[in-house]
């Protein structure tokens, strides 16, 4: 990525970041539309806890299937187009999963969905730190709390269009047509230029034997703590997947909660991580990255942990909300904290955890879904708290101190 560093944001700059967090909003909101529509698609095609698990695994698997191509998609026709044409076909593949009659049309439609979510959060956050290099500051997480404003905006259009009784054709079309027109809107005031440029020079030879046993001593480290980055960044997709897949569903089925109420679940999981989030980077100035992170992960624990232990349903959507607090900051983190190491090509470390964390969104679904139907999608979400304990171990990789 090129090094756009300014001691005062232009005007030009501020737009950028508006734009950016349109495209961040757009992102959120439109999969937060189909997800309280799952027990509706559920019970419509007449399949059981495994089945759907599977099906909604089709969503991470084509994320897995497509990430890592949205480098090259970047690097060839820049990351505010990609990230704006891999909405409007994240819309596509949305409204399609809304409107399948069978299994089949509708894991496919989450794959194509899957795939194009995941080309447009890279490119998402790629222009998000290109900003951010502009202004000189953290901006990420703002990016990511506008994210989590546009997951609770679907949620709660999706309960409401489901209080109108609007099929969900009708309320999924919209959602897709207005969201496009706001993403294909910011396009306009992105950042110009190319995302990629020549590599600082590091050229030199005296002390080369000595230097090239540093850099494998670093590129060690580099990778011990890339591995630990992408474990702390797929719990909090474990955790979201949770809200996501689940919620809904557990708060219907298994405690009887009302339709619209049984939404409130993963609304509570989403806003509370956006409170997570506006609240994040103080936090981290104050207490450093490192114990926010094992907070986080204690607080994982302790809410979704009691909320399982003694299961009504205030508590177990303020057991969500809890969760959804705790891992506000992990995905930022770990997004920042890999486009930061050394001894990668720029962008390099970005790509990589956001194409490995996918695996918990692919390897949770069909693993809860197997348990629930073993024992009970009680004794499956006790991946949530499990994901907290994980936090907890390697958070050590992060930095104590914001630098």
């Amino acid at each position: 990525m090129t090094v756009d560093v300014l001691r005062q944001p232009t005007r030009a700059d501020r737009q950028a970041r508006a734009a950016v967090a349109v495209l961040f909003l757009t992102n959120g909101a439109l999969f937060a539309n189909l997800l309280p529509r799952y027990p509706q698609i559920k019970a419509d095609l007449g399949i059981g806890n495994a089945a759907y698990g599977l099906a909604v695994a089709a969503f991470p698997t084509g994320a897995i299937a497509a990430g890592l191509a949205a480098g090259v998609l970047v690097r060839r026709l820049g990351s505010a187009r990609v990230a704006v044409a891999g909405t409007l076909l994240t819309g596509a593949g949305v409204l399609a999963a809304g409107l399948a009659d069978s299994v089949a049309v509708f894991a496919a439609a989450l794959f194509l969905a899957g795939a194009m979510d995941a080309i447009t959060d890279v490119a998402q956050n790629a222009h998000g730190l290109r900003v951010q290099r502009r202004y000189g500051r953290s901006v990420i997480n703002s990016f990511h709390a506008i994210w989590s404003v546009g997951a609770v905006t679907g949620g709660a259009m999706a309960a409401g269009a489901i209080a109108l009784d609007l099929s969900r054709g009708q309320h999924l079309l919209v959602s897709g047509v207005l969201f496009g027109i706001a993403a294909c809107v910011a396009l306009r005031y992105c950042l110009p230029g190319p995302d990629t440029g020549p590599a600082a020079d590091d050229e030199g030879t005296a002390d080369r034997g000595p230097r090239q046993e540093r850099n494998a001593a670093a590129s060690r480290r580099t990778g011990y703590v890339l591995a630990a980055l992408v474990l702390i960044a797929t719990a909090g997709t474990l955790v979201e997947d949770a809200g996501n897949s689940w919620a809904t569903l557990y708060l219907s089925d298994s405690l009887h909660a009302s339709v619209t109420l049984a939404a409130c679940g993963f609304i509570a999981l989403v806003g509370a991580q956006f409170v997570g989030r506006l609240l994040g980077d103080r936090l981290v100035d104050r207490f450093g990255q490192r114990q926010v992170a094992r907070a986080g992960g204690l607080v994982v624990m302790a809410g979704m942990g009691l909320a399982l232990a003694v299961p009504t349903v205030p508590g177990t959507i303020l057991g969500f909300a809890a969760a959804g607090f705790g891992v506000a900051t992990l995905v930022p983190a770990a997004m920042h904290e890999a486009d930061e190491l050394p001894g990668l090509k720029p962008g390099s470390g970005l790509t990589i955890v956001s194409w490995l964390m996918r695996l918990g969104f692919l390897l949770s679904p069909p693993v809860v879904g197997l348990v629930a139907d073993a024992t009970s999608l009680r004794a499956g979400l006790l991946v949530v708290p499990l994901a907290g304990l994980l936090v907890v171990l390697v958070a050590g990789v992060l930095r104590p101190r914001w630098p």
